[in-house]
């Protein structure tokens, strides 16, 4: 093949080929290797794989992908998998790909995911908090030790939320490591921010000063909930300090914290549990509530992003299974994801119809409107 094309050539018709292909085409030539590890190659790969998916996503011509992590009890010893599914229109689910998860990550979880990389971290109380980013595509991780904590004594007090986003200017992958600590007088939240490019971390305090729309009488901040959902070039995650409740964003390109105000009056004084989420494209919170009157969820969605007087009660569902429930996620097309005692369940707050999903027992799962899968971290083996 190099013989009769440039280089250039071969480079543009590897560029569009998928990542099961391009592995196996390493061991042809070792030219036609050079081409698929060079950096610059995988950059070009998944920058047209991008540029793909988002002509489909604006064409309303994609998928929804249901991706779920399982453990495999029967056998031994027991092994865990990362499973894809395309979420049909039937409410059916048809299995594209299947990865044993290595047993290396067996007391870590899947924390995020971004552009076929996967972000696991071990236990939040963890003194030494091991995270591994996975492409599990091309079968190849590597293993991050963010700053251990030091202080044995408040260790029990300390919560630790992770989360994974890509960085669209530079092109590079981004991790941000919030920490609380939930009692103390000099109780306050910190940041580490990974970056892959340059394979470093770096530390931040974050104070409320640092944000705008401060106010004085708001407290620190002393407590950090996951998850950390990426959504409009930022990482989102619930801040909490003595007196307020707030959405706390990151921006990966510029590298800036900002507060996100919660709806005005989003709690009812039967709300079991909140959650903030990605619906349809937009930023939105939910309130799950159960008491005497009955069980339902208040979904509010912010129409203008980084706008607090944008925030809409869009829905007031009533629920029948607010009690035991874990909520999942939420679908581009508006389907609330949810599971209990019945196992994994979707959930159309418009039309109020639930349907039990043919999955088996799911201990993480995610949502993408796309399955591009990548040759990140090829370039390091």
């Amino acid at each position: 093949m190099g013989e009769r094309l440039s280089n250039d050539v071969v480079e543009d018709i590897l560029g569009h080929l998928p990542v099961k292909s391009l592995t196996r085409f390493r061991c042809i030539s070792k030219s036609c290797d050079s081409i698929i590890t060079d950096p610059t190659f995988i950059t070009k790969h998944l920058k047209l794989n991008l540029n793909q998916s988002e002509s489909l996503v604006s064409t309303n011509t994609h998928s929804e992908y249901l991706l779920y992590t399982t453990e495999v009890k029967y056998r031994s010893p027991s092994s865990k998998h990362l499973c894809a599914v395309v979420c049909n229109n039937d409410c059916t689910l048809t299995q594209i790909s299947r990865f044993e998860i290595p047993s290396l990550f067996e007391k870590h979880s899947v924390v995020g995911f971004c552009n076929g990389l996967f972000c696991l971290a071990s236990r939040r109380n963890d003194l030494n908090h091991i995270i591994y980013l996975w492409n599990p595509s091309i079968r190849m991780f590597k293993k991050l030790l963010a700053t251990p904590f030091t202080d044995e004594d408040k260790k029990e007090h300390k919560r630790s939320v992770v989360g994974l986003a890509y960085n669209s200017q530079n092109n590079d992958f981004k991790i941000l490591r919030l920490l609380s600590v939930l009692l103390g007088p000099g109780a306050e939240a910190e940041a580490e921010i990974y970056s892959l490019s340059t394979d470093s971390w770096r530390k931040v305090v974050i104070t409320m000063e640092s944000l705008r729309g401060y106010e004085p009488n708001f407290g620190r901040i002393v407590k950090i909930d996951p998850p950390c959902i990426f959504l409009n070039g930022a990482l989102h995650t619930l801040a909490i300090t003595s007196r307020h409740h707030f959405i706390l964003s990151f921006n990966v390109n510029d590298e800036s914290f900002r507060e996100i105000m919660l709806p005005s009056s989003p709690f009812d004084v039967d709300t079991n549990f909140t959650q903030h989420a990605s619906f349809k494209g937009s930023l939105a919170f939910f309130a799950f509530a159960d008491s005497l009157r009955g069980a339902f969820c208040n979904i509010w969605v912010m129409e203008e992003y980084g706008v607090a007087e944008s925030w809409t009660r869009i829905y007031r569902v009533p629920m029948i299974w607010v009690g035991d429930v874990r909520f999942c996620g939420c679908t581009d097309n508006g389907e609330v994801w949810i599971k209990n005692t019945n196992g994994l369940i979707s959930f159309d707050p418009e039309i109020r119809i639930l349907n039990v999903l043919n999955v088996e027992d799911a201990d993480w799962v995610g949502f993408t409107a796309n399955s591009m899968e990548s040759l990140i971290l090829l370039d390091g083996e």
